[in-house]
């Protein structure tokens, strides 16, 4: 998959062409902003942009979705008036990958897109080149883990395909410090963490909850919300369990999550179930689309990741609904959680350290109302999906603004490169 020759004008990447007018210079008309995810599904990206659609300001953005695969029944929202196209590919390369990047870079051109925002390493790869192809003003790349997953290939193509980007967006300081180590440019990197939607608390156990999974009012109930994937480190959560367990006898531990994502994984954690004992106290219970229902009768939320978090939803979302939490010091997990007040930050792979502050928090009800409190606040002054979005609409007006006053430099010096 080929591009045009670009220059760089003022650390601005612009095509050697003159870029067309943006739509968004005439009054009246909002800005067209098309944002690229690999899979509209469950997920932490897709619920951050799934967010920004509901809430950025319509009179301002007139938002397109592209990707190469939806799930409805995952969503759990209307899309009704959003256009959305699915661009059905199964590898980065081939004959069929580059008819759908050029049918991308046609419906940019029909559609005068102004500015173009992919989402993690397959989504930047198929979007950014498209979006150059058909000179779209603005382009934006997202990264939004911490990159140790991939292979040296993918790193080296991600960094590559990235070059096409104006700027890249990161979710966590943390993915900034791995990206300028690996040799991306600081000044290219804009940070923007997540942001959520914050509902009213709600008051007690969910009764309904307890009956479908057979719990007692007596229970106390650790949470762990996460798809099944090897880096979120559950086989260390169910150690852990089987420690807490001999101090809390009435602890119960829910894992929250998709369970179709990994399933030889997942049967490998319910084997360990078998084998720690744990068949009356490790409750799976699949995807859930109720999930803040499930948070208000949790304890403690716990995140034991091994490696590659970014900004985490389910940390964010767990100290929206005032419950403590219990996170690995990995990635961006430290830029959540503020240790001993919000929450406590343990080593990555420690069942015993993850059971101690486990333990603590359940045996300490003073100090799960004071942790849960000060999370929930944390939440709203700081990764509000309000203050999110303002933020992106900010970055999205500013490039755009940046875009207009390089064109007629881009068309000067593209002149004088030519003669």
């Amino acid at each position: 998959m080929s591009c045009p020759s670009r220059i760089e004008v003022d650390d601005q990447i612009t095509m050697a062409s003159p870029l067309p007018a943006s739509t968004a210079e005439v009054p009246g008309e909002p800005v067209r902003l098309l944002k690229f995810l690999a899979q509209l599904a469950i997920g932490g990206s897709e619920r951050q942009v799934l967010n920004i659609r509901q809430g950025i300001d319509k009179s301002r953005f007139d938002v397109h979705l592209g990707c190469f695969g939806r799930f409805d029944e995952q969503i759990g929202e209307d899309l009704t008036g959003t256009p959305l196209e699915v661009y059905k590919i199964r590898k980065l390369y081939g004959v069929r990958t580059v008819k759908e990047c050029l049918r991308l870079a046609s419906y940019l051109r029909h559609h005068r897109i102004d500015i173009v925002h992919a989402y993690n390493f397959y989504a930047n790869v198929f979007a950014l080149p498209a979006a150059r192809l058909a000179h779209v003003p603005v382009v934006l790349a997202s990264i939004r883990d911490t990159g140790e997953i991939w292979t040296a290939r993918q790193r080296a193509v991600n960094k590559l395909v990235c070059r096409l980007a104006d700027r890249v967006v990161v979710n966590a300081e943390a993915i900034k410090r791995v990206l300028v180590a690996d040799g991306y440019r600081p000044e290219r990197i804009v940070v923007i963490p997540n942001g959520i939607i914050c509902p009213p608390l709600r008051n007690g156990h969910d009764r309904d909850l307890h009956q479908e999974f057979g719990l007692s009012s007596d229970d106390l109930l650790i949470g762990i919300v996460s798809r099944i994937d090897r880096l979120k480190g559950l086989e260390y959560f169910l150690a852990a369990a089987h420690d807490v367990l001999a101090r809390v006898p009435n602890a119960k531990f829910l894992i929250i999550g998709d369970n179709s994502f990994n399933p030889q994984y997942r049967e490998e954690l319910k084997q360990q179930v078998i084998t720690l004992g744990l068949q009356e106290k490790v409750i799976f219970t699949g995807f859930r689309l109720d999930v803040p229902k499930i948070l208000s009768s949790l304890a403690v939320s716990v995140l034991p990741s091994v490696i590659g978090e970014g900004l985490s939803n389910s940390l964010l979302e767990s100290m929206a609904a005032a419950v403590p939490v219990v996170a690995s010091n990995v990635g961006g997990n430290p830029e959540v959680i503020v240790d001993g007040e919000t929450g406590f930050l343990v080593p990555s792979q420690n069942p015993a350290a993850l059971a101690e502050a486990i333990c603590r928090l359940l045996l300490t009800p003073g100090l799960r109302a004071s942790f849960g409190q000060a999370g929930r606040r944390r939440v709203l002054e700081h990764f509000s999906n309000e203050r999110m979005i303002r933020t992106v609409e900010r970055l999205y007006l500013d490039m755009l603004q940046a875009s207009r006053r390089k064109r007629p430099e881009a068309a000067a010096a593209s002149s004088r490169l030519y003669k």
